[in-house]
């Protein structure tokens, strides 16, 4: 295969200034162009770190010259620049793939078209009360680029949205969650929820035996995507309507999550976050928690006193008996 020294990174934002510094950290020669103005703040990271950069054009003579292309999420494939470096061989990958050939750590990918940024921070929160080396990244916080060349986390706790999977490569979780498919930029896909669910599925592309994967099996769009796939990771869904064992359950008004022959309880009544959605997103993190091996305890304890992100289905007040949600 191709030495690619040679890297170019389309994007000066979150995800490319993160691919940028980490190619750096590398030893690689790097360029970033973006056809938008490069806001200050990363400018200024790409100055600091002395790397080459140009905005509000893409100079094609050194953009398809490149070994190796590094694409933003927000850039689609039919780009004409994307379809030029296509048309003459160029590898194009994400930025999630990219800095995945350099990461050492434990990687826990969650996505869906809800409840991803919610579920993350509880895994996160998890990992935190334990007291492991972790970090949260990708579609929210940091990118996971940029995480990996701060520096050697035992765990990456990434967000990913579709766009994020579309261009993965050899990207493999140890642990791949996905909470629900809904139709969600599907102008991107053709207009086609089946392109769009694929996308959301490439999550579990190169998983092997020893591997996880955490699925609503309530979800009918999830049901129809597992028909085609043919992954070799162990499968452990979670539901509100069957018993799952291995997985996670409703019975009565307790979830129960069952590995290895071992469960583990708590009251839905319990939990930090109140709502069906938010017992899907419990009963995801718990499962996910007891693979990492966490204590039981300290799993009931993190659902019990984690505090959601702000504005996500958040609470506001109870007026005769009707609930207010702010969203």
């Amino acid at each position: 295969m191709k030495k690619e020294r040679n890297i170019c990174i389309l994007g000066a934002g979150e995800s490319g200034v993160g691919a940028a510094i980490l190619a750096r950290k590398q030893g690689l020669d790097v360029f970033v162009s973006d056809l938008s103005k490069i806001k200050d703040k990363y400018r200024g990271m790409l100055e600091n770190e002395s790397i080459t950069h140009e905005s509000g054009r893409h100079s094609e003579d050194k953009i398809l010259t490149s070994d190796l292309i590094v694409k933003s999420p927000g850039i689609p494939a039919k780009a004409d620049i994307i379809m030029k470096a296509v048309e003459k061989g160029i590898p194009v990958i994400s930025e999630i793939e990219f800095a995945s050939r350099y990461c050492t750590g434990k990687i826990v990918a969650i996505t869906g078209s809800n409840g991803k940024t919610t579920t993350t921070h509880l895994i996160q929160h998890m990992l935190k009360k334990a007291g492991k080396n972790s970090c949260m990244a990708g579609n929210v916080g940091a990118s996971f680029a940029a995480a990996v060349a701060k520096g050697n986390y035992d765990y990456y706790v990434l967000e990913l949205s579709s766009f994020q999977l579309d261009d993965i490569v050899r990207f493999k979780p140890d642990i791949a969650i996905i909470l629900n498919i809904t139709p969600d930029h599907l102008d991107r896909y053709d207009y086609s929820l089946k392109k769009y669910a694929d996308s959301k599925f490439r999550i579990t592309k190169n998983q092997g035996a020893e591997d996880f994967f955490i699925y609503n099996l309530d979800d009918e769009v999830i049901l129809e995507g597992l028909k085609e796939i043919n992954n070799a990771s162990i499968n452990l869904p979670f539901s509100l309507k069957k018993k799952q064992e291995p997985g996670a359950y409703l019975e009565g008004d307790q979830f129960i999550v069952n590995l290895n022959n071992k469960s583990f309880n708590m009251s839905i009544h319990e939990l930090a976050l109140q709502g069906k959605h938010n017992i899907y997103n419990s009963m995801a993190a718990s499962i996910a928690g007891r693979i990492m091996e966490l204590r039981k305890d300290l799993i009931r304890e993190s659902l019990s006193d984690f505090t959601n992100v702000e504005h996500r289905l958040e609470f506001v007040m109870d007026v005769h008996g009707i609930k207010f949600i702010n969203d």
